[in-house]
């Protein structure tokens, strides 16, 4: 079966996952790349490295987010959300957006006292190349979803 998730469905598979992918365009080209992200329920919060990504999302802000979930070829569901890229530049802001990555991104690490990736360390001297880490968000206005399943995704 076929069909659409409700707003409760997209938000629950917005804050489970843990990657998702941004989609922007610039210049007259399109650029696609998966990120970690954290939703709050309103936003996708997300870092990176200056780049390709941030430099066509400070050309046009306004950017496509995709997140799924993958049970089997006949079992997912997916979510596609546009909104506006903004970076968090409020240091208290960015502290609470630091946080939230931190723990959902840790758990999911193999071995947390080897080196993580993606600028987060418990010491900067970790990390081996002095980068800009750049925090931002995504603040949403358009969502939607769908699924396959057999029976109704179970929220």
């Amino acid at each position: 079966m076929l069909g659409n998730l409700s707003e409760t469905e997209i938000d629950s598979l917005l804050k489970r996952q843990v990657i998702g992918r941004i989609a922007c365009h610039a210049d007259g080209a399109t650029y696609i790349v998966p990120t970690n992200y954290i939703y709050d329920g309103t936003h996708i919060i997300s870092h990176s490295a200056a780049g390709k990504k941030i430099e066509m999302m400070r050309k046009n802000p306004e950017v496509c987010f995709e997140v799924e979930e993958i049970q089997s070829i006949f079992r997912w569901q997916t979510v596609i959300a546009w909104g506006k890229f903004e970076e968090i530049t409020d240091q208290e802001e960015r502290g609470r957006a630091m946080q939230g990555l931190i723990h959902k991104i840790m758990p999911l690490v193999d071995d947390p006292a080897g080196h993580p990736f993606h600028a987060i360390a418990s010491d900067e001297y970790d990390i081996e190349t002095k980068i800009e880490l750049i925090l931002f968000k995504i603040t949403l206005n358009n969502k939607t979803g769908r699924f396959e399943s057999g029976t109704h995704p179970v929220v």
